[in-house]
């Protein structure tokens, strides 16, 4: 019988082990290996406006969790949230249209919009009265417009492309559109009627 080999480096009982790495160790590389090829591919093809910082970035939490078990193998568990965040920006041009009967309602929401940090436009008023708001964005501009209906309150299904059959005419040079309808215009007035 012999001994360990003294110019081997290797103790006892750790023939066949070099290199290896625990089961742990090995799943938390995977998960981050992961997560940098999430974040590689998103950024090589995220977009110039959002690079700027005038569209949605995006934030990602990785969390995992090994239990140990019986040689270190137990469970693991990796939960990763991706949620994405919009500032408000003077450079996304909002143009507020009003669709209800309303008066003053455009002008009502573009300075609440205003407020809200958003660039924006004159009000107009639309060219027909709708009962439903909708907020309409040009291209590459939706995720501004879904932050657009929510500081509105508005659900995200007001949120549409802006095709030419939005009812409001001259909307060059606006980002997103929003059309107040008659299920919002009472803010306006509610307003109106607190500041007397």
């Amino acid at each position: 019988m012999t001994g360990p080999d003294p110019a081997d480096g290797r103790q006892g009982g750790q023939e066949g082990h070099g290199g290896q790495v625990s089961f742990p160790k090995a799943v938390v590389l995977v998960v981050v290996a992961v997560v940098l090829g999430i974040l590689l591919l998103r950024a090589a093809t995220t977009s110039p406006s959002s690079a700027t910082g005038s569209g949605p970035t995006t934030t990602t939490t990785t969390t995992t969790t090994a239990s140990g078990g019986t040689g270190g193998h137990g469970g693991t568990t990796t939960t990763t949230t991706t949620a994405p965040t919009v500032q408000p920006s003077k450079n996304v041009k909002v143009l507020v249209a009003n669709g209800s009967t309303t008066t003053g309602a455009a002008g009502f929401f573009t300075t609440k919009l205003t407020t809200a940090g958003w660039g924006t436009l004159k009000p107009v008023d639309a060219s027909t009265h709708v009962s439903t708001s909708a907020v309409y964005y040009a291209s590459g501009q939706q995720a501004n417009a879904t932050a657009i209906a929510a500081t509105l309150g508005l659900q995200p299904s007001a949120v549409q492309p802006l095709t030419t059959s939005a009812p409001v005419s001259g909307t060059t040079g606006a980002s997103v559109v929003v059309v107040i309808g008659s299920d919002i215009s009472s803010q306006a007035t509610a307003a109106t009627t607190t500041t007397h």
